[in-house]
């Protein structure tokens, strides 16, 4: 048996591909909707793809599975434990819905459905024994439901599709979902569906793989004997979760374009993108932030693709309903396309590179946190903490306001346009991005505080919540 890991550090997304040396066939799990490693590698194997599978109907990112299974003739594998709600409803010919307890064969590799609600309702994993050399499994697929350190929220329909009430169902199928685990042997690999940065969890590891073992000595989670005390802790303090969430539930389970589907975006000039500004669509200026704050078109924000996970940062503000319009530079094009699609945002009009940044432009005043300490005392100064909930109540500066950086544009009644406001996170990051999307609405007196906790902890008095 062979094993093959992929990791999308923009997503903290693992996916896998588990192939038969001997008959040449292969499985990947939980694919990406950029395809292009796995075609890759299977043939520098000698294999070829013939089963496609996924653990669930994914929240943050675009499934590859119907991609991969429609460029490869693989038969797709997708459960069938969800309710009405959680049911996929594609089908190109090649599906195969499977329940707890099914086994199918990958050569000769078995592959054995577990069902593992609690994340959300229909998620399965996957048990994997090499029957080549053993007739015991080897390890687990366990996708969002067991992390290493963690396992996966269960609010996220609630809080990502609005469907109100399910949050508390997920938290209470999850904990008999851990329950089950707890009797399985400790000997078995665990090879999880994210890793650390992903808002899929509270706590999740950094580590690629674990042992079930490991995690029931380590995992806060195998420490509960008690039903309700797991289910206060599972929800309490769940990070904020992107808005494209529930973009993505809904793609991933009517089932996604084909990329051969989606137009490629058209290279504009200034008229064109100025001519977008005016309208009021969104223009995301990919740039560096340092080239932004220089220099900056009025109406655009900016997310530079400097950081690993400004495509998380992008699902917070486009809308998959009207087009989005890009500034990037031209050698990043085609990495930043793939991020985009990744997240389903297809709708993309047009591009420009940054020689469009000339004539009336704008600035962006920032500030270290040792001018802002000397500048603190003025009344007319409100400090804006972007970070989430979870950040500020373990730190923040003294009487700074706390909105979450993807709520900004629905609390903005909540902020005096009247005053300065100084936007703070933990490294300059996000308090840009939120500085330019103030801008974009209209506030006039923004300034960032471009600086690391660090640094605002020791020049500032600092509270806790």
């Amino acid at each position: 048996m062979l094993l093959k890991y992929f990791y999308d550090q923009r997503l903290a997304q693992a996916s896998y591909l588990v192939g038969c040396a001997a008959t040449g066939e292969a499985l990947v799990v939980d694919p990406a909707r950029d395809i292009t490693r796995y075609l890759e590698t299977a043939e520098a194997e000698g294999l070829r793809i013939t089963h496609v599978t996924e653990t669930h109907i994914h929240a943050d990112f675009v499934s590859g599975g119907r991609e991969l299974a429609a460029q490869t003739g693989a038969a797709l594998y997708l459960s069938a434990m969800g309710d009405e709600n959680w049911q996929y409803t594609y089908d190109d010919g090649n599906v195969r819905l499977v329940r707890d307890g099914d086994i199918w064969m990958v050569g000769n590799v078995k592959v054995e459905v577990l069902h593992t609600p609690g994340h959300t309702p229909e998620h399965i994993a996957f048990m994997i024994t090499d029957t080549a050399g053993a007739d015991q499994p080897m390890g687990i697929f366990t996708g969002d439901f067991l992390f290493v350190g963690d396992v996966g929220r269960p609010d996220l329909l609630e809080e990502a599709a609005g469907m109100v009430g399910t949050a508390d169902v997920g938290a209470h199928l999850q904990y008999h979902t851990v329950a089950r685990f707890k009797d399985l042997p400790d000997y078995l690999q665990i090879w999880p569906g994210h890793g650390a940065g992903s808002a899929c969890g509270k706590a999740l590891g950094a580590i690629p793989s674990t042992t079930l073992g490991y995690e029931k000595l380590f995992n806060p989670a195998f420490q509960f004997n008690d039903e309700e005390a797991f289910v206060n802790w599972l929800l309490d303090g769940q990070p904020e979760a992107p808005r494209y969430f529930a973009r993505m539930k809904h793609v991933n389970k009517v089932g996604p374009l084909l990329l051969r589907d989606v137009p490629a975006p058209a290279h504009l000039d200034r008229a064109a993108l100025d001519a977008a500004l005016a309208n009021g669509d969104l223009v995301i200026d990919l740039r560096h932030a340092d080239e932004f704050a220089d220099a900056y078109l009025p109406g655009s924000i900016s997310i530079p693709h400097t950081d690993g996970s400004y495509i998380n940062y992008v699902g917070w503000f486009v809308d998959y309903a009207c087009p989005t319009y890009l500034i990037v530079p031209e050698t990043a094009l085609t990495e930043i396309l793939v991020a985009m699609r990744s997240i389903g945002v297809d709708q993309i009009a047009g591009y420009c590179t940054p020689d469009v940044i000339s004539g009336e432009t704008a600035t962006l005043y920032r500030v270290d946190a040792n001018e802002l300490a000397a500048r603190a005392q003025h009344n007319d100064l409100v400090i804006l903490d972007v970070r989430g909930a979870s950040e500020y109540s373990a730190q923040h500066i003294s009487g700074a306001q706390n909105i979450p950086l993807g709520y900004i544009p629905n609390r903005l009644n909540d902020l005096p346009r009247d005053h300065t406001i100084v936007t703070q996170c933990a490294s300059g990051y996000r308090s840009q991005i939120a500085a330019s999307v103030l801008r974009k609405y209209g506030f006039t007196a923004v300034i960032n505080l471009n600086d690391n906790t660090q640094a605002w902890a020791q020049a500032l008095p600092t509270e806790q919540n």
